[in-house]
């Protein structure tokens, strides 16, 4: 569609101009000619006059109307082509998913800045193949040719990470004849990495909690069952049977009271609390609760903690838990160095900050485990951690926690130096 206001040279008329103008002015000038030789030779008179001004008016009319723009320019309305492109491309490099238009031998005509950051070697005016080498999206762009139907593709990469896309592959038709691309087809790519990856934790949440919970029911069941046979008037076996149901009993309620603590975490991650909490108090007061622990497995607990009250906002039941789980942690794992230091300190950079750390001085964590330490489940040594009475969720539940108090959980080990564990909250103003 064309707009009035967009006007340009029409070019053939243009050319044309020259040769007009050249015609009017030797018309004019021969007419001139003609007449002042005639006065000059004395045959003059009106007639002659008459018939040169007739030929100067037709050599206007050859010439064309009066323009403008100027002699032999003629003013045409143009589709905006070119704003139309200007927009789109501005449309383009907005889209925060790569996108990417071929022509019909699979030419890359255009790509937003998405689609170049995704393939390094993808360059205008060079074919998508250069750059692009999976089978499955290069044959799906000619079928897409010549069926003219859209269809999905899936596309994976490896490296620099491990990444997964849903192409989109639609066909594309020009409704601007000067558009450059009569005919092509537009890949629209749709990150399913983080979909994917939330799928496979579910499924592995599912499946870890359903072992977690049928290994202690499955020694129920059993031991049930032999209390009621063989076992049925053995007082000894019946006392030893007893005391490894109750265990399995407590196992099974600390992985649901985990399961439910987690849960309900999860449901408030978007509040933030807004109450100001003493964080020196809740180090202190878990040290003193966990202190028996400690000295029967033999560790000994140093703290260090400030003078005056360090003040965050927080929930307190929620900050005794995070203390709880890594203080416990530090006691279990790291009993073989037979210390653990818990420390409470502000930082002062780039904002104020209170840092809440424990340090134990066990066999440590080998580095490939750290990235993986707070997910759900997952252990460094399944069957160690299982002997410590671990479900798994510890870690998972502090951070969590610390996530919902606008935190950060820093996470440091070297083999056989033992383990670090940081928070870091935004320190609040002092009460008034």
């Amino acid at each position: 569609m064309s707009d009035p206001d967009d006007l340009s040279p029409d070019p053939l008329r243009q050319s044309a101009s020259p040769t007009r103008d050249a015609a009017l002015r030797g018309t004019v000038v021969t007419c001139f000619v003609l007449v002042s030789v005639s006065l000059a030779r004395g045959h003059g008179d009106g007639w002659l006059l008459i018939w040169a001004a007739i030929a100067i008016l037709a050599g206007f009319l050859v010439a064309g109307p009066k323009r403008g723009l100027g002699l032999g320019t003629r003013i045409t309305s143009q589709p905006k082509a070119n704003s139309r492109s200007s927009v789109a491309e501005a449309v383009l490099a907005q889209i925060p998913d790569p996108v990417i238009l071929v022509d019909q031998r699979a030419v890359v005509i255009e790509a937003n800045r998405a689609a170049y950051e995704l393939l390094a070697g993808l360059k205008t005016g060079h074919p998508l193949s250069f750059a692009l080498r999976t089978p499955d999206v290069l044959d799906g762009i000619q079928e897409v040719l010549e069926s003219g139907q859209p269809l999905k593709v899936e596309y994976s990469e490896r490296v620099p990470t491990e990444r997964t896309f849903e192409v989109h592959i639609g066909p594309l038709q020009a409704d601007v004849p000067d558009a450059g691309v009569s005919a092509g087809v537009v890949l629209f790519f749709r990150d399913l990495t983080s979909a994917r990856r939330l799928e496979a934790m579910r499924a592995d949440f599912v499946a870890n909690a359903s072992h977690e919970l049928r290994t202690p029911l499955a020694s129920l069941l059993g031991f049930v069952e032999t209390l009621q046979g063989p076992a049925r008037d053995d007082a000894k076996a019946r006392e030893r049977f007893l005391d490894i149901m109750k265990e399995q009993a407590q196992r099974m309620k600390r992985l649901i009271d985990d399961l439910l603590s987690l849960s309900r975490i999860e449901m408030r991650v978007h509040l933030s609390p807004t109450r100001t909490v003493d964080l020196a108090a809740i180090a202190s007061q878990m040290v003193e609760t966990l202190s028996p622990l400690a000295k029967e497995r033999g560790v000994a607990i140093q703290v260090a903690l400030p003078d005056r009250p360090v003040l965050v906002l927080g929930d307190r039941d929620e900050l005794l838990r995070v203390a709880e789980n890594l203080i416990e942690n530090a006691v279990k794992y790291g009993e073989s160095g037979g210390r653990v230091d818990v420390e409470v300190s502000r930082t002062g950079e780039p904002v104020p900050q209170v840092a809440f750390s424990v340090q134990d001085y066990g066999p440590g964590i080998p580095p490939e485990h750290l990235p993986r330490l707070t997910e759900r489940f997952y252990r460094v040594d399944v069957a160690h951690s299982r002997d410590k009475g671990g479900t798994g969720l510890g870690l998972a539940i502090v951070k969590h926690i610390v996530n919902r108090h606008r935190g950060h959980l820093d996470i440091a080990s070297d083999p056989g130096q033992g383990a670090r564990f940081t928070v870091r909250f935004p320190e609040a103003a002092p009460r008034p």
